[in-house]
Formats: structure tokens, C-alpha cells, sequence
């Protein structure tokens, strides 16, 4: 019987590792929790109406169905016995494997004040984002039907908690909706009155990124009507207001919507491998893994994307970031083939091609090969990056009509509140009854 790989996560990483192999004598099973695999870095436009989820999101069955080596299974991966070589289902199965590939990603961190995760949403998954994208429409129904001055101007408040790439693509959008794309919709508010905030510990937004180029990033966010207060901590989130610390200086600022990008946390299966192998973790639970990415004493299980930490020949660990996942992917797919050959595998190298981030209509900057760019040729090369790495053929016809559309019209068609729950939502909107949660439209 073929050798067979069990690959736990559909994401950038795992996806990849699936073709990496498909030419390989081998079963490959692909666990998920969800059956789709979801382009990450178009998300934030999901939640600020620009995206449907669906333009983002394909069903992993769709996207492997040519590749009848794989096997996808809808479920969750609750222990692993590298010894014995098996994983254990949620529903309790087992199944023995010959390779294991570990991609489940990482997801928010709030840096043990995990109490203000329901008053401030971070943006890691659909549900996140059709979240986001509720609490930010109902802030600005509610503001058009407060009375009270104060109490208006809290509803229409936005505080974007992280200065790296998330945070900044989320307020250059919310600058975008509040100032285009709801001018005219309402009649005792005007939307461009919204203040919106974006709060960064470090005394620069997107800290990786050349200097000049933050500086680029920060002026854009500023003619989008965005503050950005740099060197401030956030030391309190409620649902009516945050608090604010720049030095020795605090500061209460009034709002109804936090939206969280400031901290990354590796998924749950670190520590669960930790605890089957002993292996080491980093202060985020990223697995410590060899050059050629398995975990030491177990060179037939490997961990990749976000989950793994690897610093080997480099001054600091590689970012999570598509890139480094896909590249892994594909490393994975070369170092079972030369196991398979009985030849020794090559370390992984990354091959960086560069960072990017948009900030609103026509702004962007971008690092590519030693080229730093900014404005909107950067803007360009990010849509033109973005397009040619999301999955299917169809979400890039859609996403680039979609785009073409917001961009002539200054209009975002995705504007639907489908639930009628959350931090400050109304229980019923008009009459009726409430309607319940949606989970995934």
C-alpha cells in the first residue's frame, strides 16, 4: 500500500503541501474544520463590505477534486501519538499515518486580557469578518438614530487596535466607507464625521517596513481622515469606551466599535505537540522545527505556516505570512519525495518576494526586491499580486469586477447587516421579530 500523508489544515500551507505531492506515490488525507479554503489577505475587505465571503472562500473538495490521491476530511484533529504514528478525530476515529504535516495556523492574541475578545473582535476567519462588518453598519444605524450629541459621536467612533498590515488595510477602509461609499445614505448623520483611530505601541505603523514607507502608509491613513497614535498602549476595552496610555499620560476615548489586529497567538495544536514530543515553543506557541521543517526526534512529522517557528541561518524567526506558508507547502512536497527516494532532503529556504499593504483607494506601499514603492503603482502591483495568488479562476473574475466596480463608483455593494446580535447591536431593527445569528453568509 502507498505511504500516507495526513496533512491536518487547508490554509496557504496545507493546500500547498496537498499539490506539492500530487505526483508522489502517495494517499494524501486533508483535514479541516471547515470545508473551504479561505485567501486571508482579502478579509479585511469581506468586513468592510467591499468582498462577499464568497469571492475569498472555495471549497477545498472543489479545488482538489482532479487530484484523486487526496481525501478531504470535514473534521478536527483532537491528538496526535507520533510514537504510534496516529491522529484522533473529534468524532473519535483514528487514523495511522506515515508523514504528518501540521498547518492549523495561528489566530488573535490579547496579551492575557483575553475579556476584551467580545468587545473586540480580531480578524482571522470569515465569521470574523461578516462579524466586523455587522458591528461597524449597525454603529452608524445607531448614530443615526441617537439624540444625544455624546452619545452619537460614540457610536461614531472606530478604534483599530495594531499598526501592522491588518490594521492598517482596516482603517484605510473604514476611512473609505465613512467618507465615499455611505455619504448621502443617511439623513441626521453624515458618515464622514466618524472618527477613526488606529493605535500602534511602536513609534511607527507597519514596523517591517521601511521607514520611508511607514511614513508613506501614516500620510495615506491621514488624508483618509484616520488619527494614528503611535507609542500607545491600550490598557482597557469595555463596550462603551477604551483607555488609552502614551507615557505616563492616560486617556479615556469614548466609543461603541473596537476592532482588534494588534497580536498573533499559534493555534492550540503547538501545545498539544509540545506535549506528545517534548519539542520547544516560542512565546507565541510557535513550534520550534529543524531546517527542513520536522519536529526534532520525529522526522515524519513536520509543522509549517504559521505554526512553526523557523529561524535556522536568519537574524529573526520568518513572519507568518502566505508567502512563507506556501513556500513551505511546497518544501514538504521535496522532502517526502527524497524520502520516498531514500535521499537525503534539502533545508528549506525562503525566498523572499517581498511585503505589501494597501491603505484605501489607489495607496498602497510595497517592498519587492529591493524596490520600494508606494502610491499608486504600489497599489497596482498589490492588486495585481493578490488576484494572481487567489484560488480559483472564477474569484479572480468576480474580485476583479468587484474591484473595478468600487473603484469607479466609490460604492461597496456588500453592505448587509445578517445578524442581529453583538457588542451594542439592537435587539430588532424596524419591527418583527429578531432574527437569529447567521453563520456564514
Amino acid at each position: 500500500m502507498q505511504p500516507h500523508v495526513i496533512i491536518v489544515g487547508g490554509g496557504f500551507a496545507g493546500l500547498h503541501a496537498a499539490k506539492a505531492l500530487a505526483k508522489q506515490p502517495v494517499r494524501i488525507t486533508l483535514i479541516d474544520r471547515r470545508n473551504y479554503h479561505l485567501f486571508q489577505p482579502l478579509l479585511y475587505q469581506v468586513a468592510m463590505a467591499g468582498l462577499s465571503p464568497g469571492n475569498i472562500a472555495a471549497p477545498l473538495r472543489g479545488i482538489l477534486r482532479n487530484q484523486k490521491s487526496v481525501r478531504v476530511l470535514l473534521g478536527e484533529v483532537r491528538d496526535i501519538d507520533p510514537d504510534n504514528r496516529t491522529v484522533t478525530l473529534d468524532d473519535g476515529s483514528n487514523l495511522s499515518y506515515d508523514y504528518l504535516v501540521v498547518a492549523t495556523g495561528s489566530s488573535h492574541s490579547y496579551f492575557g486580557h483575553d475579556e476584551w475578545e467580545p468587545v473586540a473582535p480580531g480578524l482571522k476567519s470569515l465569521a470574523d469578518a461578516l462579524e466586523i462588518r455587522q458591528r461597524v453598519l449597525l454603529a452608524f444605524e445607531k448614530a443615526e438614530r441617537e439624540q444625544d450629541p455624546a452619545a452619537r459621536q460614540a457610536w461614531l467612533t472606530f478604534v483599530v487596535v495594531g499598526g501592522g498590515p491588518t490594521g492598517v488595510e482596516l482603517a484605510g477602509a473604514l476611512g473609505e466607507l465613512a467618507n465615499y461609499t455611505l455619504r448621502g445614505n443617511f439623513r441626521s448623520i453624515d458618515p464622514s464625521s466618524a472618527r477613526i483611530y488606529l493605535i500602534e505601541g511602536l513609534e511607527r505603523v507597519l514596523p517591517p517596513f521601511d521607514p520611508s514607507l511607514s511614513a508613506k502608509a501614516e500620510a495615506s491613513l491621514r488624508r483618509l481622515g484616520v488619527t494614528v497614535r503611535t507609542k500607545t498602549l491600550v490598557t482597557n476595552v469595555t463596550p462603551d469606551y477604551v483607555v488609552l496610555k502614551r507615557g505616563d499620560q492616560e486617556e479615556v476615548l469614548p466609543c461603541k466599535t473596537v476592532l482588534w489586529a494588534a497580536g498573533v497567538q499559534a493555534s492550540p495544536m503547538g501545545k498539544l505537540i509540545q506535549e506528545r514530543t517534548g519539542v520547544q515553543l516560542d512565546r507565541v506557541g510557535r513550534v520550534m522545527v529543524e531546517p527542513d521543517l520536522s519536529v526534532q526526534g520525529y522526522p515524519s512529522l513536520f509543522v509549517i505556516g504559521d505554526l512553526a517557528h523557523f529561524a535556522h541561518g536568519l537574524e529573526r524567526p520568518l513572519p507568518g505570512l502566505a508567502p512563507v506558508a506556501m513556500q513551505q507547502g511546497d518544501h514538504i512536497g521535496r522532502v517526502i519525495a527524497s524520502r520516498l527516494a531514500n535521499r537525503p532532503a534539502a533545508p528549506f529556504r525562503y525566498r523572499d518576494k517581498g511585503t505589501m499593504a494597501t491603505i484605501g483607494r489607489a495607496a498602497a506601499v510595497a517592498e519587492i526586491v529591493g524596490l520600494k514603492l508606494s502610491g499608486f503603482i504600489a497599489w497596482l502591483t498589490w492588486l495585481f499580486v493578490h488576484l494572481m495568488y487567489l484560488v480559483g479562476f472564477e474569484n479572480r473574475i468576480l474580485v476583479f469586477l468587484q474591484w473595478a466596480w468600487n473603484y469607479f463608483t466609490y460604492k461597496r455593494g456588500v453592505r448587509l447587516i445578517v445578524g442581529r446580535f453583538g457588542a451594542g447591536a439592537p435587539e430588532s431593527i424596524g419591527s418583527g421579530a429578531p432574527a437569529q445569528r447567521q453563520g456564514g453568509a
